[in-house]
């Protein structure tokens, strides 16, 4: 039997740390301590697109820096997999940590069971981030499930729910302490799903249909004739015609100045293109969230950034998927059709690719403090 990498009790946890040589529970940081990488939901999918981004230098870290997926082991995926991969690849800078006491839906915005776990593993990041995914329960941010909402995965939500406000607080209690007061320049990074769930936590709201809600559509042909700005993910997909045809989708954002996206933009005046494939956003921000990228329409938030906690970043869009940086990896958008363009063929320079290749540039700068 191939040795596992995850840890799954709460006492285990706590040797984990300790063996680390990493600080206990109100000793603070340390200069030295070795740190990690922290990404919730840490998939094959999602181990293997973070050490493509770091192995090719488009995230620059230092070699060998830690990475330290955390989960819950009730979350649908099979993180045996995960472990796996990390087994056979020799991974050795890569570790699994999974949080068995389950989540109670009425306390994760609250001091709970997980409350100690959570504080440990901040104390143990340089950076965190979590990914893309599906669609949130509604009754987290009290709304009532749509028919056009899937959720697929909720102890996943509940997970990553809870940290996020144990990390940031939010409009559930004013009185509540985030363990970010402790390390305010703590990178955090929500992709997507990742950053629908930073507004979540912090007592935001979604709307859980783009298409219907914002603009009114009722069918994928009313979606699919709108403006390219307009469609923020590819529901050609809705046919199931072609399986090489994705999801995604591309579009360009309009970028606030002074924010982390501005510095990603750099001088130039061009509105950049990115990958998106999502159909729920923001509705109302969540504490502490200021808008820093809008859709062209000024509809849909594409970014945003925390006023007190000054490298929280969420982001809408996709800049980690691999295909993305390679000249090869051409892209079908409709059935029937041969893909012929890559993203570098269709959005180079100015127009898509620096703006992404920039983001990794700056959010590795952001760790390397």
């Amino acid at each position: 039997m191939k040795t596992k990498c995850y840890l799954w009790a709460a006492m285990l946890l706590f040797a984990f740390f300790a063996a680390s040589g990493h600080p206990a529970e109100g000793s603070g940081h340390r200069a030295g301590d070795d740190r990690y990488i922290v990404i919730l939901h840490p998939t094959v999918s999602n181990i293997s697109t973070l050490l493509y981004l770091t192995s090719e230098g488009i995230l620059p870290v230092e070699p060998g820096t830690g990475v330290l997926g955390v989960y819950s082991v009730h979350g649908s995926y099979d993180y045996s997999l995960s472990a796996d991969f990390i087994d056979e690849e020799g991974l050795d800078n890569v570790k699994l940590i999974g949080v068995e006491a389950p989540f109670d839906p009425d306390s994760l915005f609250s001091v709970n069971v997980n409350s100690d776990i959570f504080r440990m593993i901040f104390r143990m990041a340089q950076g965190i981030i979590f990914y893309g995914g599906p669609d949130i329960p509604p009754a987290t941010y009290g709304g009532e499930m749509s028919l056009l909402t899937v959720v697929t995965d909720p102890h996943r939500h509940y997970i990553e729910l809870s940290f996020l406000y144990h990390l940031l607080g939010g409009y559930q209690d004013d009185d509540f302490i985030p363990l970010l007061e402790e390390n305010p320049e703590l990178p955090v990074l929500g992709i997507c799903l990742g950053m629908q769930t930073m507004n979540v936590a912090t007592g935001g709201t979604l709307v859980q249909d783009i298409p219907f809600e914002i603009y009114g559509m009722k069918t994928v042909e009313q979606v699919l004739a709108m403006d390219r700005d307009q469609q923020h993910r590819n529901y050609s997909t809705a046919y199931r015609l072609d399986p090489g045809v994705g999801a995604r989708s591309f579009h360009r954002i309009l970028i606030e100045e002074e924010s982390h996206m501005a510095i990603a933009k750099g001088g130039g005046g061009q509105a950049p293109y990115v990958l998106s494939s999502h159909h729920q956003t923001l509705e109302q921000t969540g504490k502490g969230f200021r808008i820093t990228a809008m859709s062209m329409d000024e509809k849909i938030a594409e970014a945003i950034e925390h006023t007190r906690y000054p490298n929280v970043i969420g982001i809408q869009f996709h800049p980690e998927v691999n295909t993305l940086y390679m000249e090869e990896s051409k892209i079908t958008f409709t059935p029937g059709k041969e893909a012929e363009h890559s993203f570098l063929d269709l959005y180079p320079g100015e127009s898509g690719e620096d703006f992404h290749r920039n983001f990794w540039r700056h959010f590795g700068s952001l760790l390397a403090r």
